[in-house]
C-alpha cells in the first residue's frame, strides 16, 4: 500500500527531518511509529498523503508517486487525523464538519446523511451533531476529526498521537475501534508516545531517532528490548518491566499486554 524508498526531507529552515528512510507498509497492516520528539515521526507520515513531498527519494501510495499527484487526490485514499484537531476543524457544527469532505468528494445528499450518521454513532458524537466543534473538549474534538476522516472510508487511516486528551475508557474504545478497522482490511498507521497503548494493540512497530529508522519489528520484539527502546527514548511497558524482573522465577520475559499477563499468572496459581 505504501512504499518509501530512500527518502530524505529537509524543511525550508534547513532542518533535516528524515535521512535516507525506507519502509514498506502492506495493504491491511497496522503500524505504530514511535520515537522521541523531533525524531521525524510526523514528517514521515505526512509524506503518505502528500502534505509533504520528499526532498529526495520517492513515496508510492497504491503505486502512485506522491510527487506526481495532488494532496486532494491522495486524501481520497489516505485519511490523516492531526495531533491537534484544531488544525483541521473549521466548520460551525459537528455535522457540517463531517459532511464537508464527503460533499467535496462528490457524495450525493442521501449518502452524505447516512455516512455522517454512521460516523456520529461510531464515535459517540450523536448528541453533538448541531454543536460547534470548538465548544467540545480536546478529546471530543479529536473524535470529531477522526469521524470526519472515517466518513469517506479511506483505504489508509493515519492518526497522529490519537490517545492525547483521551481518558482510559476512551483509549480502550479507541483501541477496539482501531483493531476493528484493521480487521476490516484498513491499513492503519498511528504515531504515538503511548507505549502502554501500543503494547495492548500489538501492531508492527518502527522506532525512529534523529530522522532514521532504528528498529522495525513486532510488538514483542521491540517492546521487550530495553536497549533498542532506549535508542528512541521509549520506556519498556510497565507490565513488561514486571515480567522481566520475574524471569529468574521462570516467568516469560516477552509479556507486553495485561491479558497475557493475567493468563500466565492464573495458570501459575492453578498449577500450584
Amino acid at each position: 500500500m505504501i512504499r518509501v524508498n530512500q527518502v530524505s526531507f529537509t524543511y525550508p529552515n534547513g532542518t533535516e527531518a528524515l535521512r535516507d528512510v525506507s519502509i514498506n507498509i502492506q495493504d491491511g497492516e497496522f503500524l505504530a511509529v514511535m520515537g522521541q520528539n523531533g525524531a521525524g515521526k510526523t514528517t514521515l507520515v505526512k509524506l503518505f498523503n502528500g502534505l509533504l513531498k520528499p526532498s529526495s527519494g520517492e513515496v508510492l501510495v497504491d503505486n502512485v508517486d506522491t510527487k506526481e499527484t495532488s494532496v486532494a487526490k491522495l486524501a481520497r485514499s489516505v485519511g490523516f487525523v492531526f495531533q491537534n484537531p484544531d488544525s483541521q476543524l473549521f466548520c460551525e457544527t459537528v455535522e457540517e464538519e463531517i459532511s464537508f469532505a464527503l460533499r467535496n468528494f462528490g457524495f450525493d445528499d442521501l449518502k452524505v446523511k447516512k455516512r455522517v450518521t454512521w460516523a456520529l454513532n461510531l464515535l459517540g458524537l450523536t448528541e453533538y451533531r448541531a454543536t460547534s466543534p470548538f465548544m467540545l473538549s480536546g478529546g471530543e474534538r479529536k473524535r470529531v476529526a477522526l469521524a470526519s476522516v472515517l466518513a469517506w472510508d479511506p483505504k489508509v487511516v493515519v492518526m497522529d498521537e490519537p490517545t492525547i486528551g483521551q481518558d482510559h475508557r476512551q483509549k480502550e474504545r479507541l483501541r477496539q475501534f482501531i483493531i476493528q478497522l484493521n480487521s476490516q482490511g484498513k491499513t492503519v498507521v498511528i504515531v504515538t508516545h503511548d507505549v502502554e497503548f501500543v503494547a495492548e494493540c500489538a501492531p508492527r512497530i518502527i522506532l525512529m531517532s534523529s530522522g532514521r529508522i532504528v528498529a522495525d519489528g513486532t510488538g514483542k520484539e521491540i517492546l521487550t528490548d530495553p536497549t533498542t527502546l532506549t535508542k528512541a527514548s521509549i520506556v519498556v511497558p510497565q507490565i513488561t518491566q514486571i515480567f522481566l524482573g520475574l524471569s529468574d522465577l521462570g516467568f516469560p520475559s516477552d509479556v507486553i499486554d495485561l491479558l497475557s499477563a493475567k493468563e500466565i499468572i492464573s495458570e501459575r496459581l492453578i498449577s500450584r
